[in-house]
C-alpha cells in the first residue's frame, strides 16, 4: 500500500486559523496540488465548500467555517459586509442566516451555500477580526442600512449599532456623508442627531409643528415637577384640557433604550405624574416616521 504523502504543517496552521477552511490557491502555495485534494475528498477526510475552497474536516460547517469559506471564495479583496460583518463585530438581535460578502467590483462570487455577493463603487475600510476580513463597523452599518427596504428598519439598525456601543455617531456621520446619496440617508442622519442627544430640542419643535399642522392644541413644554427625592424634573409636554383632564407626554430618544436609563425613566415617570394624569411615552423617531399614528393618538387623548 502506497504511503500517504505527509501534509505540510503550514496547511494545518492555515486551517486552524480559518475555521478548518483553506482555498485551493493557498494549498498550491503550500505545495499541495489538486490531485492530493481530490484524493482527500474521495477518502472523506476533506470536503469541498464551493469550487474554490476545501474544509479539512467533515460534517456540517459551523458559522465560523461558513464565514471563512465565503470570504476565501471571494478571493483577494473579499470581506464580509453588511449585517454579516456587524455580527462579527458583536451586534446582537440582527442576525441573519445568510452571509453577505463584498467582492471587488467586476468580480463574481462562486456558488457557495448561503453566501451572496455585494459590491459597490464606494470605498470601504476592511479590518480583521480573528483574522477574518470584514468591513469596518461604520462602513458595514451604512451598507446594511442602505440595503434595507424600510427607512424605519434602517434607522433602528443604525441606532442599535450605537446603542450596543460598537461605534459612535461622530464616527458614523463622516462615513455616511462620504457615501453620497445612499438610500434612507435623510432618516439616517436624523437618527444620528437623535442619538447624539439633540433629540430633546428637535422633538419638541416637531411636536409643536405637528400640533399646529393638525389643528391640535399646543402643549406646555418643560413643565417642572419634583420627584420623590426632591429633585427638579421636567415633563416634555403637558396639556391641561377644558374638562380638567391632564395629559403628559414624554419623548424618548435612542439613549433611553439603555437598561439603566430605561429603569430610571420608568420610575421618574411614575414619581412626577399627578393623580388622574395620563402619561404617554413616545419614541422621538415616531414624530418623523409615524406622524399619522401620532396624530391619531393625540386626537384620541385630547378630544
Amino acid at each position: 500500500m502506497p504511503r500517504r504523502t505527509p501534509l505540510p504543517a503550514r496547511v494545518g496552521e492555515l486551517a486552524s486559523q480559518q475555521g478548518g477552511c483553506v482555498s485551493r490557491t493557498q494549498l498550491r502555495g503550500c505545495g499541495v496540488d489538486d490531485r492530493y485534494a481530490a484524493r482527500a475528498v474521495r477518502a472523506r477526510r476533506w470536503q469541498e465548500v464551493g469550487p474554490l475552497v476545501l474544509c479539512t474536516t467533515t460534517g456540517p460547517l459551523d458559522r465560523g467555517a461558513r464565514r471563512w469559506a465565503a470570504v476565501l471564495s471571494a478571493g483577494p479583496g473579499g470581506a464580509l459586509s453588511g449585517l454579516s460583518a456587524l455580527e462579527v463585530h458583536g451586534l446582537r438581535g440582527w442576525e441573519r442566516p445568510g452571509l453577505a460578502v463584498r467582492v471587488p467590483r467586476g468580480h463574481r462570487l462562486p456558488d457557495v451555500p448561503g453566501a451572496r455577493a455585494t459590491s459597490s463603487r464606494r470605498a470601504a475600510r476592511v479590518v480583521r477580526r480573528g483574522g477574518l476580513p470584514v468591513l469596518a463597523v461604520e462602513d458595514a452599518a451604512v451598507e446594511a442600512c442602505a440595503g434595507s427596504a424600510s427607512s424605519r428598519t434602517a434607522g433602528g439598525l443604525l441606532a442599535a449599532v450605537v446603542q450596543q456601543r460598537l461605534t459612535t455617531p461622530s464616527r458614523l456621520r463622516p462615513v455616511l456623508q462620504a457615501a453620497g446619496p445612499v438610500r434612507h440617508r435623510r432618516e439616517l442622519l436624523a437618527v444620528l442627531d437623535d442619538v447624539e442627544g439633540g433629540a430633546q430640542a428637535l422633538s419638541e419643535v416637531r411636536l409643536v409643528r405637528l400640533c399646529r399642522a393638525n389643528d391640535l392644541p399646543a402643549p406646555m413644554q418643560q413643565v417642572v415637577r419634583t420627584d420623590a427625592s426632591g429633585r427638579r424634573r421636567y415633563l416634555d409636554a403637558l396639556w391641561v384640557l377644558p374638562d380638567g383632564r391632564r395629559v403628559a407626554l414624554e419623548v424618548d430618544g435612542v439613549g433611553h433604550l439603555d437598561q439603566d436609563r430605561w429603569y430610571d425613566d420608568l420610575l421618574r415617570a411614575a414619581e412626577v405624574c399627578a393623580p388622574g394624569e395620563t402619561v404617554v411615552r413616545l419614541p422621538a423617531r415616531a414624530l418623523r416616521v409615524d406622524v399619522e399614528r401620532v396624530v391619531a393618538l393625540l386626537r384620541r387623548l385630547l378630544r
